[in-house]
């Protein structure tokens, strides 16, 4: 068993010189839900961000939310505004008898360069429904709608859609929430550690076939373009790793489950989203994911450029 309790480093070495430091907490849980590595604390309550999105869509399926495959990977998703993103979220609202005038997520242009230079060419602008997270309100209106709940105060923390999401949380953690607070997308946020962040997603793909657990599991491994991008890292190393599960949150979090039952998260402290994929790479291929897989060693070591060509790498080591 690899256990260790200082934080991962990740250095960014240009020309031979490193000019900057990362610095990361890792959890993984082998097959057998042993623990394999742990670097700082995590045991502490922490922000998931986005990750928790997988809970919330099972929160909300047991909740009578009736969507599967795409659909349901878009509920998942931190998606990047791609066209078939804005109609997934249209279709959603539209089986709710809802419009995207009922959104509660900020405005924003899409996360795909590409897709937000045609909104910007059309004479468009930022707007709830291109919002990364506007799949999950949909969502969330949608479970109202199925209730008849009040769809005008769906996130505020004590609404009966996010007192259920509360409840599978902390079933699914195994631990009592820590904090309540308010993510970016304005939805309650979960705080929770990151142990337990990593039972949940181990819960989801090793539950019984069919059962809600495993819908949205199988949902986003099926459609990883659906719950983030087309371009995404993240839609790579799935696509990379048969039977991965993996979701990204805001300010460098990550949480991720395999089939097998090898399952984990990690945190990058200072929020730096190039350290990410370094880490989840070292992280998976220590559990013995992904060594055969090339195209992950771009992501593994990233190359650092210099007038375009490559000068360093960001690499992983321990401290130490």
């Amino acid at each position: 068993m690899d256990v260790a309790s200082a934080a991962l480093v990740v250095e960014v070495v240009r020309s031979g010189f490193v000019e900057s430091v990362h610095h990361a907490r890792v959890f993984t849980m082998d097959a057998a839900g042993a623990p394999a590595m742990v670097h700082g604390d995590v045991t502490a309550a922490v922000s998931p961000r986005s990750s928790m999105k997988p809970l919330q869509a099972l929160g909300m399926l047991r909740a009578g939310l009736d969507l599967d495959g795409e659909p349901l990977a878009l509920a998942c998703a931190s998606h990047a505004g791609e066209e078939f993103h804005v109609e997934g979220v249209t279709k959603i609202l539209a089986a709710a008898g809802l419009d995207e005038t009922a959104l509660r997520c900020p405005p924003a242009l899409p996360g795909d360069e590409e897709a937000a230079r045609r909104v910007l060419a059309a004479g468009g602008g930022p707007a709830p429904i291109t919002m990364d997270c506007s799949g999950k309100h949909a969502a969330m209106l949608a479970t109202c709608a199925a209730n008849g709940w009040s769809v005008a105060d769906y996130l505020h923390p004590a609404h009966p859609l996010q007192r259920a999401i509360r409840g599978t949380v902390e079933e699914l953690t195994g631990e009592r929430v820590a904090a309540t607070g308010v993510d970016g997308c304005g939805a309650p946020l979960f705080f929770s550690s990151m142990a337990g962040v990593a039972r949940a997603f181990r819960r989801l793909v090793l539950a019984e076939p069919g059962s809600p657990e495993r819908r949205v599991a199988d949902a986003m491994r099926a459609h990883p373009e659906w719950t983030s991008g087309t371009a995404r890292p993240e839609t790579a190393v799935m696509r990379a790793v048969p039977g991965l599960l993996i979701k990204s949150g805001a300010e460098a979090f990550e949480a991720f489950a395999h089939q097998d039952g090898a399952a984990g998260t990690l945190k990058i402290e200072d929020g730096g989203r190039r350290a990410r994929m370094p880490v989840l790479v070292a992280a998976l291929r220590a559990l013995g994911l992904g060594h055969d897989r090339p195209e992950l060693d771009a992501l593994a070591a990233p190359p650092l450029l210099g007038g375009g060509r490559p000068v360093g790498e960001i690499r992983v080591r321990r401290a130490g």
